[in-house]
């Protein structure tokens, strides 16, 4: 399996991209992640993250997007969204990744007001649209599942049944273990995305909020979903997501420890 790092975790710690992409080849890292909005990226930075990659021999597996807009009850605020996302798609392409990571954001107003099933046809409705889009493109969309209680996608239960309902071969799913743990989602439950997982998150947490640390550093029981992940026949790349280091000065040994301890753990899980 490749591991991969999602480039925001130098990002954070105010490194440039170049810096960033070379620390990544440097420390071993198989591949790349690259969260970067279209919108405000010009096109040197864009042939830069293609040149840098291209010279570290490392391949561009995902760009991320937060697109909470999509699900929007405004027309016009969707309508943004869908050509922001198309434009991520074809940051996507020109990059040459396999996927667009995307976050579909959370029900507003405590499910009140708006139905939540007008929200979700809503989304389901645009997510349909752009993984057309993808496919014209030979792109995938993995639909990032969120733990926080008013996502739409914050189980097995809502992303099996967010697939089923957008029936779609080119939206698929991201399973991020911190986040299946902190949603409550047990390793058992995995079985049930299998064939519509192709891409996968790895972090630790305390268990009670997002924390996205190096594997060790919290509560999570990884063993368990990698055996799970085997089971299915999982076959994407595993990607480091780390959230902002305690001592950004010290980023590189945050990066490094993280990525030990993901290569041991995958090693030990014969993945």
């Amino acid at each position: 399996m490749r591991l991969g790092l999602i480039n925001s975790a130098w990002a954070q710690a105010g490194r440039d991209t170049a810096w960033g992409i070379r620390k990544t080849r440097q420390i071993g890292f198989d591949s790349i992640d690259i969260f970067a909005d279209p919108l405000d990226i010009d096109v040197r930075e864009r042939a830069l993250i293609r040149r840098e990659c291209s010279a570290a021999e490392l391949p561009i597996i995902s760009v991320c997007c937060v697109a909470t807009g999509l699900i929007d009850f405004n027309p016009s605020v969707q309508r943004f969204h869908l050509d922001r996302c198309r434009q991520y798609l074809d940051l996507c392409y020109e990059l040459q990744a396999e996927n667009l990571l995307l976050v579909l954001g959370e029900y507003i107003w405590n499910q009140e007001v708006i139905p939540p099933a007008e929200q979700w046809r809503t989304a389901v409705d645009n997510c349909r649209q752009l993984a057309d889009y993808a496919a014209k493109l030979g792109l995938q969309i993995a639909l990032e599942l969120e733990p926080f209680a008013l996502s739409l996608l914050n189980s097995v239960d809502s992303m099996a049944r967010f697939l089923d309902d957008t029936r779609h071969p080119n939206l698929q799913a991201n399973i991020d273990i911190s986040h299946l743990l902190l949603a409550k989602v047990d390793a058992s439950e995995l079985h049930r995305l299998q064939g519509r997982a192709i891409h996968a998150h790895i972090s630790d947490c305390d268990g009670q909020r997002h924390g996205d640390l190096p594997p060790g550093r919290g509560v999570v029981n990884f063993p368990p979903y990698l055996q799970a992940l085997k089971q299915m026949g999982f076959s994407g790349t595993m990607s480091i997501e780390l959230e902002y280091s305690p001592e950004p000065d010290q980023i590189e040994a945050w990066v490094r420890e993280a990525h030990d301890a993901t290569r041991l753990l995958l090693q030990n899980a014969q993945l």
